[in-house]
């Protein structure tokens, strides 16, 4: 993991924070306060089994690969990109990654989880599963 710009800093475009205990953090100005953002973020979403590493102050990292505020991308073993995920976080998908990452290490695809099926409780089509209000869940 390569951590970048940081895309939700209280002094940014975005600002987010000091809810559900995120911390509210000012975008770095030095390379020292990058690193200090970015052991946060490594402990706090518990990143231990990734080797994290940060981006420089010119944001060199993020330019080559476009990567703010998230992109999935996997190099292969050539050295060559072998996956390249969509802009995030809508095209943020990990399950494109793992298979990418699978087919680079010569390992089979992971079996297909089975549909749903019905439910057969008699609590209608949706398995009884709507949103307060009447929207239906999305999954």
């Amino acid at each position: 993991m390569v951590y970048i710009a940081e895309a939700h800093a209280f002094d940014g475009a975005s600002p987010r924070g000091g809810r559900d205990g995120n911390p509210i953090v000012e975008e770095p100005i030095s390379i020292d306060e990058r690193l200090a953002v970015a052991t946060v973020c490594r402990e706090r979403l518990d990143l231990s089994p990734m080797t994290v590493l940060i981006d420089d102050m010119k944001n060199t990292a993020d330019g080559a690969y476009a990567g703010f505020p998230d992109r999935l991308y996997l190099v292969g073993r050539n050295g060559r990109v072998a996956y390249a995920g969509d802009p995030g976080p809508i095209g943020f998908r990990p399950d494109e990654l793992e298979a990418a990452m699978r087919a680079e290490l010569g390992l089979p695809p992971l079996p297909k989880p089975e549909p749903e099926s019905p439910a057969e409780d008699g609590a209608g089509s949706d398995g009884g599963r709507r949103r307060p209000g009447g929207g239906e869940d999305a999954r």
